[in-house]
């Protein structure tokens, strides 16, 4: 994870995303660099859109929330419902005991 970080802060940085780059990035962060994870990182992100890559990335997580936030609503109408419910019943009972003592 930590070569993909490297790469990321590469690009922020405005920097070219190489072999060397990520090197200096990992040895500054004092990581045991591992040449063939960094060059096999540099060959998958040839020709990648980083920018578009992270808003794809970014976008499932907005997506995801929206309908748990309406799974919650919808869960809160419900409870309400039954708490209503039950009390109308407890004010039924109520009102059937009071019939009960001056019957």
């Amino acid at each position: 994870m930590e070569y993909v970080y490297a790469a990321m802060l590469l690009h922020k940085a405005g920097q070219k995303i190489d072999e060397a780059g990520i090197k200096k990035v990992l040895e500054a962060a004092h990581v045991k660099v591992d040449d063939a994870r960094a060059k096999a990182l540099v060959a998958a992100l040839e020709g990648v859109n980083i920018e578009e890559a992270i808003e794809k990335a970014a976008m499932p997580v907005a997506v995801a929330a929206a309908p748990a936030a309406a799974h919650e609503h919808k869960h809160e109408a419900h409870d309400e419902k039954k708490k209503a419910a039950e009390e109308k019943k407890s004010e039924e009972a109520a009102a059937a005991g009071l019939g009960a003592l001056f019957g």
